[in-house]
């Protein structure tokens, strides 16, 4: 069974034109034959503009989100909202897999080919430190939809993704460990690490990894796996180097601008037009995790309409994000917390929500916050996540890694249930996927 389709073969080797995207400096381009640096550029860019858009649809598995019926796109979305992993129907929107496979034929190109055909240059070093970075941020987000959550004791045991490193569409598809899959995003980065010439890309091209981003995807790897002390070493070293925030009582730039000076890698649309026009809205239980009067995220966020609040957090090219300085703070205070520095953590929490409150507003909360305990203040942490990076991409797997809780969505006039550690807290293989390789 072939280990991806052909179309995404001759995709990766033709590099058909891309739009223009007037914020983030992406270039259309013709059909190349990549030879030297100039060319696998174009091949990478290309790589970027195509990683796909899933975290929107991520967002309707969680407490985030409500689905307009009446709305055009219900129909293709209803299902993933229900859970329904398996069994439906084929107007039902997938999650990606073929798009994830796709970007990383394009980072296997520049690896395997385009490290023996471009001249030795820092531009080619640099070329290549992203192609790793890419094919590594692929990986983690592929073992992460369709993975178990990581738990040491039986990641080496535990189905995760297929391992693809070589251009070969003729290769055998089969699953690799989780352990298996982290192995290889760790070694990704390693080598990314070696070769990346740029600290930190400009706004504009800063879609393109950089050190920094890759000292802020470690973090959140750490983060993923419970590993406390590297989740907090990374956080800190990213910190070291870019430590801003955006005070809301003094700026309308929204935290998840790629121009913000929270801005770390802008990759993603926070949250996607397909998703966010018309066919859904906050969920009660989004909106009643805030304080309306004092925390100026909501006004950001939210919209009032007659009967319901409509997501304004924007998704378009201009609203990019895939690393921010306030996650750092929030993986260096869950971090510090787990290592039993709790007033440290508060300390480092704080510092982010001084800048998300009134100062009436963040005094209440600093009083709060004074009197938690451990559990408490992990219990804070998580809400303040919640509300921080709603429709960011981050909720589902902080339910993943956190407590599974149930979900309750209302459709048709039925309740679906999400149970508690509901073995759907793992997306299922795509039907597509599955039909085109039995050894899935």
């Amino acid at each position: 069974m072939r280990k991806i389709t052909t179309f995404i073969a001759l995709a990766a080797l033709s590099f058909t034109s891309i739009g223009c995207d007037r914020f983030l400096d992406i270039q259309p381009e013709g059909k190349v034959v990549p030879v030297n640096a100039e060319d696998y550029r174009k091949v990478l860019t290309s790589a970027y503009s195509r990683y796909p858009t899933h975290k929107s649809l991520v967002a309707l598995r969680t407490d985030e989100l409500s689905l307009d019926e009446n709305a055009s796109g219900f129909a293709y979305n209803r299902e993933l909202a229900m859970w329904k992993d398996t069994g439906y129907d084929s107007n039902t929107t997938e999650f990606p897999w073929v798009g994830f496979y796709s970007v990383i034929f394009y980072m296997n190109q520049i690896i395997n080919e385009g490290s023996k055909t471009m001249t030795d240059s820092p531009v080619k070093q640099q070329i290549l430190a992203e192609a790793y970075a890419l094919r590594a941020y692929s990986y983690f987000d592929l073992i992460n939809l369709y993975g178990k959550q990581y738990n040491a004791a039986t990641a080496s045991t535990d189905k995760g993704v297929p391992l693809s490193l070589e251009i070969d569409v003729e290769a055998v598809l089969k699953p690799s460990t989780v352990q298996q899959v982290y192995d290889q995003v760790h070694s990704d980065i390693a080598k990314a690490e070696v070769l990346m010439q740029e600290q930190q890309q400009s706004a504009g091209i800063n879609y393109r990894f950089s050190k920094i981003s890759l000292k802020a995807l470690q973090a959140r790897m750490a983060l993923y796996q419970g590993d406390w002390n590297r989740a907090l070493d990374y956080s800190q070293q990213v910190l070291a180097i870019k430590d801003g925030l955006s005070d809301l009582n003094t700026t309308n730039v929204a935290p998840h601008h790629y121009a913000s000076v929270e801005s770390i890698l802008a990759l993603e649309k926070a949250f996607d037009g397909s998703v966010k026009n018309n066919l859904s809205f906050a969920a009660p239980e989004l909106i009643s995790a805030y304080n309306k009067t004092t925390d100026k995220r909501f006004g950001l966020y939210f919209e009032k309409a007659p009967d319901r609040y409509n997501i304004i957090k924007k998704g378009d090219s201009e609203f990019k994000v895939t690393f921010r300085t306030s996650e750092m703070y929030f993986i260096k205070s869950e971090a510090l917390l787990k290592l039993n520095r709790l007033d440290e953590a508060k300390e480092t929490l704080l510092k982010v929500l001084k800048n998300r409150y009134t100062p009436e507003g963040y005094t209440s909360v600093q009083n709060d916050v004074a009197s938690m305990n451990t559990t408490d203040f992990m219990n804070f942490i998580l809400d303040e996540r919640f509300r921080e990076f709603a429709v960011e991409g981050h909720r589902w797997f902080d339910l993943r890694r956190a407590n599974q809780k149930k979900i309750t969505h209302k459709l048709g006039g039925k309740d679906f249930i999400l149970e508690q550690n509901d073995p759907r807290y793992t997306i299922a293989y795509p039907q597509s996927a599955k039909k085109n390789n039995p050894n899935l």
